[in-house]
């Protein structure tokens, strides 16, 4: 079991090292890739077999955080799973930054916010974890901890999603609501598809009889392409169409001022879900993720001792 001082440099300072192994504008296979950047900070090889007690090696461990931190930064791409390659900006931050890169650097790019759409407040995920650390308990880090796991992933699970097709994207979504308990234990929940949707993607039966129905929209955006207000409206209109008073509109962007102030005056219920609410959503009905670790927290059994 490793402790807080085994010599290992914080996940930081391997930012500069991964950029220096991909600067030679190879693909490199993950495991590759985290052996180089090793390499380029003499980690010793006593050092990279320490292990985690939940699995894996703490020192590609903080490795893989520097991917993540940099792919989130926009300064390195995944043409293919499990694949990295430089991009353009990986390269400004290697020229500008030769002396070492921090996560507060990365902070400062526009692709980093870009990374998790935020509507109306700071994404959790630009926490500068750092400063949060002194006078924490125990408990307290553990809980920033998963924040910022749960940031990233939530991040990465974006990507996919706007990445993939839009029939991929709808299907998610309806996945999603299922998951969430709608459509009762029939799993009521259908996936209507493009060449005949009428202006939705996706219906929720809220009885077996199908009286009270629930109309999905589902707009698989950039985090640059904002829903506005005319969207509202043609979707309102669908479910007007459909004899409908209920819908939900996913975005994997965010909506503007417009398009909230409308659905909260119009009399009928639509809820509007963005892309950070519905990485959250995801995240918290394990859809497009699952369990990696799970850790148990003990305390003493006063009992016992009664």
């Amino acid at each position: 079991m490793s402790d807080f001082n085994d010599g290992i440099p914080a996940w930081h300072e391997f930012l500069i090292p991964v950029l220096q192994v991909l600067s030679d504008g190879k693909t490199y296979v993950r495991r590759d890739l985290e052996n180089a950047a090793l390499d380029v900070k003499n980690i010793d090889p006593e050092l990279r077999t320490i292990a985690l007690r939940t699995g894996g090696f703490k020192a590609a461990g903080r490795v893989g955080w520097a991917l993540s931190a940099l792919k989130r930064a926009g300064a390195l791409s995944k043409p293919a799973r499990g694949l990295y390659v430089v991009t353009d900006e990986g390269r400004a931050l290697l020229r500008d930054f030769p002396q070492g890169l921090s996560e507060k650097d990365l902070m400062k790019l526009p692709a980093w916010d870009a990374y998790v759409p935020v509507q109306g407040k700071r994404s959790e995920s630009s926490i500068d974890f750092e400063s949060k650390l002194e006078g924490q308990d125990p408990t307290e880090l553990i809980e920033l901890g998963l924040a910022k796991i749960n940031a990233d992933v939530a991040g990465e699970l974006l990507g996919k999603l706007r990445e993939g097709h839009p029939e991929f994207f709808e299907r998610a979504v309806v996945r999603l609501l299922v998951a969430m308990g709608y459509g009762g234990s029939e799993r009521r929940v259908h996936h209507l598809g493009q060449s005949n949707d009428g202006g939705v993607d996706g219906v929720i039966d809220q009885d077996a009889l199908g009286l009270n129905r629930v109309f999905i929209q589902a707009k698989r955006y950039s985090e640059s392409n904002t829903v506005q207000r005319p969207e509202l409206q043609k979707f309102v209109g669908a479910l007007a169409d459909k004899g409908a008073t209920q819908g939900v509109f996913v975005t994997t962007s965010t909506f503007s001022d417009g398009a909230i102030e409308y659905v909260e005056r119009i009399p009928n219920r639509v809820v509007l879900i963005d892309g950070s609410r519905l990485t959250d959503l995801m995240i918290q009905y394990k859809v497009g993720v699952q369990i990696k670790n799970s850790y148990e927290l003990v305390e003493l059994d006063e009992d016992f001792f009664e």
